[in-house]
């Protein structure tokens, strides 16, 4: 086994393939359970943290592929739980930020409980901004902008942080996370009234998802919305915020 970086690095890479291509979890689970299993039997509580905020992350992408209202989140919570725990006790500004905002998205996305994930994102938005990386700002604007188009209702602060989240996909370079960012940030523009930008952006997102090979269900799902919006069967001002959190990630 390489350094605990190195190995958080190959499990993230294989769970990224899965959850956004393959759908084949086994390689991930594998790299995170093996490193779990490693850092307790040395007592290296940072890699064990890390482990356990990755097997987190790991069973959420996987709940997602699945009916959330009929998914079993306590495994998961128990994952974010220990790690945000430990990171804690460890004063690890970077890895709190990071399982606090895992622990939230259980909260908001599987639970639909905003009032126990507000805290816990506005947790990790605080430290994430001075020391998190690309991809956890970027996720941490973009399920605050989820809160202010379902939440409080101020389409324009969602579309801030959804704009901002966006553009943080697009510095990070991965082409399989830039089409979410580029759809929210389409449906964001709809509820702002924003017609012409948002039908743009989402077909940029479509595109963006065919040349990136995503899954059939992430390419479906991005090309059904653009199909029901352009035929008006969603009138806009109505549907976007009640579908702005749906997408995920």
């Amino acid at each position: 086994m390489g350094t605990t970086g190195e190995t958080v690095a190959a499990g993230n890479e294989a769970m990224y393939q899965a959850a956004f291509r393959t759908g084949d979890y086994s390689e991930a689970e594998s790299i995170f359970t093996k490193l779990l299993s490693w850092a307790r039997g040395r007592g290296d509580r940072a890699a064990e943290a890390a482990a356990l905020d990755r097997l987190g992350m790991l069973f959420h992408f996987r709940a997602l592929e699945r009916d959330r209202t009929a998914a079993d989140t306590t495994t998961e919570v128990r994952f974010f739980e220990q790690a945000l725990s430990i990171r804690r006790d460890l004063d690890d500004p970077a890895g709190i930020a990071e399982s606090a905002f895992g622990l939230g998205l259980v909260h908001q996305v599987l639970r639909g409980d905003w009032d126990t994930a507000m805290p816990l994102y506005r947790e990790a938005f605080a430290l994430a901004e001075q020391h998190g990386d690309l991809l956890l700002r970027s996720e941490v604007h973009r399920h605050i902008g989820f809160f202010h188009a379902v939440g409080d209702l101020q389409s324009d602060l969602a579309l801030h942080h959804l704009k901002i989240s966006h553009d943080l996909r697009a510095e990070l370079g991965d082409p399989r996370w830039i089409p979410g960012g580029t759809v929210a940030l389409g449906i964001a523009e709809l509820a702002d009234g924003l017609r012409d930008q948002g039908l743009a952006h989402l077909r940029q997102a479509l595109q963006q998802a065919r040349d990136a090979g995503l899954s059939a269900q992430r390419v479906g799902w991005i090309e059904q919305f653009l199909h029901d919006t352009e035929a008006e069967l969603h009138p806009v001002g109505r549907h976007p915020a009640a579908e702005v959190a749906k997408v995920r990630p």
